[in-house]
This record gives structure tokens, C-alpha cells and sequence, in this order.
């Protein structure tokens, strides 16, 4: 009996590519470069499933030129808002994402971000770096404390509650928002905000975990910002899509924000141009999830997936 036919769209793990050639007839994007509209409309035609990472995107105009022959897209990410769900399920394609085996290595890029932002990480590098460090003085390079500062937390999924838990080490106050409260055992005294704007308030410290729908795209405007304490730190290893960039700028200008950590941007890659000039913002590359243990099971998890679905199962991830 011939094997499944995959198309894997990135280069992913050894790992995880050594076991999708061991188990199904694979081909891979050994140039590793985004998909696109065309090649994913052709491989319809030509697999029985994809590997696809967030660089893919499914929109409802690619779908509606999908051939029948594709079955399932299983996604190598816990975000599907590169995908079309509604459309994608009306031709009767499974999607499956990878959810838990990324939070930690994510929550630990927060509490990066977090720090690196509150302690002036970029200044203090370009500084040392540069050669320009010749003298000190109890005024310098004076930062934000985290330790028992207040946080607030925007999405308490598996992501939020990782950084929460790695937010207490440093005996911080936390706080949340979530679509609706979760349990203690799950919280472990966290307290609930029934409205964002009821949580910016008491938010010395703001990270945003929730996903980007239609709902939560520009989250953070203006006003929103301006209702967080003056001095505050904001961090974002979510999606790009939640963040109004231009109010984000502002806030900077104004001091309203002392400080941000962005590993996201409504542009990838590639990152807003305008936030260079700011020292005060720490920045990466969107690699929230980037370790290598992390990159074996996000890959592992989506091959799961695949396994359960053409062995007739419902892939335990499926949405």
C-alpha cells in the first residue's frame, strides 16, 4: 500500500524530518522560503497533506482553488491566523496546530523581552559594544525593578500561564484577562480582570499571549495605552496583528511606556523601520519558540497528527 504523499513547506528539524521520510512518501522545501499562493493552490492537487508553518497562508481565495484531493493542512504552529478555518472545514480539510509543546521555550522569550526591556538591555550593549562606556554614576542607565512589580498577563492560555508561573520566581503581583476566569489550580492566585481596560490600570508590566483574531486585531491603541500606569513596560511574543504600532510609537514618545519588548510585528519579517530609533524597545525576530527541543516537538506533535489522521483516528489536535 503507497504511502501518504506530504508536502513539508519549510525546513524543519533533522528530527522531525528524518521520522516524516521514514513514515510517508515527503517532499521538502529544502530552500526553505515561504510557500506561496500558487505553490500551495498546486500542491492540492499533488498531496494528501501539508506541513505548513505561519509563513503559509490559507487564505478563503486560495482554498476556494484548492483541487479535492488534500485532506488535511497540519500546521507547525500553535497560531492558525494564517489559515481561513471556515473555509478550509467547508472543503472538508482537517487542520491540526501544535499546542503545549511550545509554551515554555515562548514564556521564557517573554521574560527576556520583559527583563531586557525594563534594564535597557539594547543601550547597555550598543554601549559596552561601541567603546563608549568611560564612566559611571548612581544616575546611569537606571532601569525598572521587576521583582514585585505588578504584571499583567492578556491571555491565560497554556503560553500566559507559563510566563505567570515563571513571572512568581521574581514574587511578582499578577493579574489577567482572559475570555473568561480559570480555575485556581490553574491560576494559583492570579487575579481576574473582567475587561482589559480593567487590567491596564494595575499593569506596571503588560504581556500579551492571546491569539490574533478578528476580535483582537489593534488590541492596544492609544487609549488603551494611556490607561496603563506611567512608566510601563509592554512585551508582545503574541502576534504583530494585536499591537497598533503607531500607538505604540506614541506611547514611547510620551513616556506613557518606559519601555517595550517585541518579538512580533505587524510586518515579518522584516519589523517596523520606525522602531529602530528607540533604544528603549528590545526586539527580536519573531523566534518565541525557537529552541532546538522545541523545534523536535512542534514537529513531532504535527506528525502526530498526520499519524492519527490516516490511521483513521481524529488527530488530537484538530480544530
Amino acid at each position: 500500500m503507497s504511502k501518504p504523499r506530504i508536502w513539508v513547506t519549510r525546513r524543519l528539524s533533522d528530527a522531525t524530518l528524518e521520522r516524516a521520510a521514514r513514515d510517508y512518501e515527503v517532499v521538502i522545501n529544502y530552500e526553505d522560503r515561504p510557500g506561496t499562493a500558487e505553490e500551495i493552490i498546486a500542491a492540492s492537487a499533488v498531496f494528501d497533506g501539508i506541513i505548513p508553518c505561519h509563513s503559509e497562508h490559507f487564505s478563503s481565495e486560495v482554498v476556494a482553488q484548492f483541487s479535492d484531493r488534500l485532506k488535511i493542512v497540519a500546521n507547525h504552529s500553535v497560531g492558525v491566523d494564517h489559515c481561513d478555518l471556515p473555509a478550509l472545514k467547508s472543503r472538508g480539510i482537517v487542520v491540526t496546530n501544535t499546542p503545549d509543546v511550545l509554551s515554555d521555550a515562548t514564556a521564557e522569550l517573554a521574560m527576556l523581552l520583559m527583563l531586557g526591556a525594563a534594564r535597557h538591555a539594547v543601550a547597555g550593549d550598543r554601549i559596552v559594544r561601541s567603546g563608549a562606556w568611560d564612566s559611571w554614576s548612581p544616575a546611569f542607565m537606571v532601569g525598572k525593578q521587576v521583582t514585585g512589580a505588578r504584571l499583567g498577563i492578556i491571555g491565560m492560555g497554556r503560553v500566559g500561564r507559563a510566563f505567570a508561573a515563571k513571572a512568581r520566581g521574581f514574587d511578582m503581583e499578577l493579574h489577567y484577562f482572559n475570555r473568561s476566569p480559570l480555575a485556581e489550580e490553574l491560576t494559583q492566585g492570579a487575579v481576574y480582570h473582567d475587561t482589559v481596560e480593567s487590567l491596564l490600570g494595575v499593569s506596571d508590566f503588560l504581556s500579551l499571549h492571546c491569539p490574533a483574531t478578528p476580535e483582537t486585531n489593534g488590541l492596544m491603541s492609544a487609549e488603551r495605552f494611556a490607561l496603563m500606569p506611567a512608566g510601563a513596560v509592554f512585551v508582545n511574543t503574541a502576534r504583530g496583528a494585536l499591537v497598533d504600532e503607531a500607538a505604540l510609537i506614541g506611547a514611547l514618545d510620551s513616556g506613557q511606556l518606559s519601555a517595550a519588548g517585541l518579538d512580533c510585528f505587524q510586518v515579518e519579517p522584516g519589523g517596523n523601520p520606525a522602531f529602530s530609533r528607540f533604544d528603549n524597545i528590545f526586539m527580536l525576530p519573531h523566534i518565541g519558540s525557537a529552541t532546538g527541543q522545541t523545534r523536535d516537538a512542534m514537529g513531532f506533535r504535527a506528525l502526530d497528527n498526520l499519524d492519527a489522521f490516516f490511521a483513521g483516528k481524529a488527530p488530537g489536535d484538530q480544530l
